[in-house]
This record gives structure tokens, C-alpha cells and sequence, in this order.
């Protein structure tokens, strides 16, 4: 059962609509036991506590770092199925889907952990310093990659709205409405973003920066608790005006 938070802040605390509950998990890294059990964990949740209205909201960063990112992207793809679940885009997957197109982009995407996730297609990375090495891994992921893993990481969103809450991979550029956000900084912005201490329009919910711990601020909700080097996978529950995890 969710453990639900109270906070000290304005009497009307932030919400999502009247009957509505969102899971939302952090960054996932190839850490497949992990989301399975976070699956356990809310279907358990669902069945003790019924509610009709469901989503399920998944901040990005699938892949790289840990063991095993083909199975995340297999659980995630059946998830779809009874599920009404959101799948935003990370700067990993941004990388990923760069490479398959752009064999160059191996240089970026192997300094955070992208040979992890070429590795678990079965693609050999022994050698990956030269262009034609890059072009071959990138043709060899190409044909091991099933076609519904590419078309899973083609069709994520940047963002997603619900409620006073605002999904995205990393943060939002402070100033800039949130529907104008760029690609880029809903992607990639860190310090901008977190040191920002002001209202953004609505409660940021986001992962990217790991933190040992979920970060609560009156501004944004951080749950990326780096599942691959901590062991922990974090999932937030909203409902009404309670924010709470599993």
C-alpha cells in the first residue's frame, strides 16, 4: 500500500482530478527485476485499494547502465496491454534513437552507458573507437533490434499533463511556459532547472538526477534514485491532494 505523505504548505495543495490515481517511476537503467517488481508492487496496490481511473506514467531513461535493457523495453511494450500507461522520452533514449541513424553518436552514448544497452541485443562492443567499427555496431543493433523496440522508442513523449502536475524526463527551462518547453532542456537541463526555487505553473514531477532519495520541493518532485547503482527503483502515487510512494 502507498505510503502517503503529508507536508507542510499552502491550504490548497496541488492535485490530480477527483478519482484519479497516477503511479509515476523513475529512471529504470536496464534494472528489469526492478520494474518487475515495481509492477508487483502497484497491481497489489490496485487490487487492495480499487479505483477505476488509472495511469501510469514511466519518466524516461529505460535503457543503458544496468544489465539488461532489452527486457525493460519488453516489459514496458507488454505493459501497454490492460494498462493505461505514458511513456516519456529520456536523454538515454534520445542517444539511442540518434545512434541507429547516426553511427557517429557512439562517441556520447557510450560515456553514459550505451555499450550496456548495445550489449544486451547480443551486439559485440569489443571494438568501437573507429568509424567503421561505429557503423558496423550501429547496422548489427539495427537488425537485432525487433521492430517493436524501435517503434516503442520512436513513439514517446516529451511531456505529459495531469492535474497540477507537470511530467518530464529531466525538468523545464524556469521563464518559459510550459507548453513551449524545448526537446532539449525537458531532456537534458540539470542545474537551471533544479536550483530554480520559484513556481514553474504547475508541480514538476522528473527524474534524470539521482538522488539517493525522492527530492520534495514545493516546485518538482524528483524520483530518479539511480535503481542501477542503488538498488532502488522509486515510484511515486498521487491521488487527490496526497503524494505518496510504494
Amino acid at each position: 500500500m502507498a505510503k502517503l505523505l503529508t507536508s507542510a504548505g499552502p491550504t490548497q495543495r496541488p492535485h490530480v482530478p477527483e478519482g484519479r490515481r497516477i503511479y509515476a517511476v523513475g529512471d529504470i537503467h536496464g534494472c528489469a527485476d526492478f520494474l518487475s517488481n515495481i509492477f508487483d508492487r502497484i497491481d497489489d496496490d490496485r487490487k487492495s485499494r480499487p479505483t477505476r481511473d488509472v495511469i501510469q506514467v514511466f519518466l524516461g531513461d529505460y535503457i543503458d547502465r544496468g544489465p539488461d535493457s532489452r527486457a525493460v523495453i519488453e516489459l514496458l511494450i507488454a505493459r501497454q496491454r490492460g494498462n493505461n500507461v505514458v511513456f516519456l522520452k529520456g536523454n538515454h533514449e534520445d542517444c539511442a534513437i540518434r545512434f541507429l541513424n547516426d553511427p557517429t553518436v557512439l562517441s556520447q552514448w557510450k560515456n553514459i552507458g550505451g555499450l550496456n544497452t548495445v550489449a544486451s541485443y547480443g551486439v559485440s562492443t569489443a571494438r568501437y573507437g573507429d568509424p567503421q567499427s561505429q557503423h558496423a555496431i550501429a547496422v548489427a543493433l539495427r537488425v537485432s533490434m525487433p521492430r517493436s523496440h524501435v517503434n516503442f522508442l520512436h513513439r514517446l513523449t516529451l511531456s505529459f499533463t495531469c492535474g497540477d502536475f507537470f511530467f518530464a524526463h529531466a525538468g523545464v527551462r524556469p521563464g518559459i511556459p510550459l507548453e513551449e518547453q524545448s526537446p532539449h532542456d525537458l531532456l537534458w537541463i540539470r542545474d537551471d532547472f533544479l536550483l530554480y526555487e520559484e513556481d514553474f505553473g504547475k508541480v514538476v514531477v522528473h527524474g534524470h538526477t539521482p538522488s539517493r532519495e525522492p527530492v520534495i520541493r514545493p516546485n518538482r518532485i524528483n524520483i530518479d534514485t539511480g535503481a542501477y547503482a542503488t538498488g532502488r527503483l522509486t515510484c511515486l502515487v498521487l491521488e487527490d491532494d496526497q503524494v505518496g510512494f510504494l
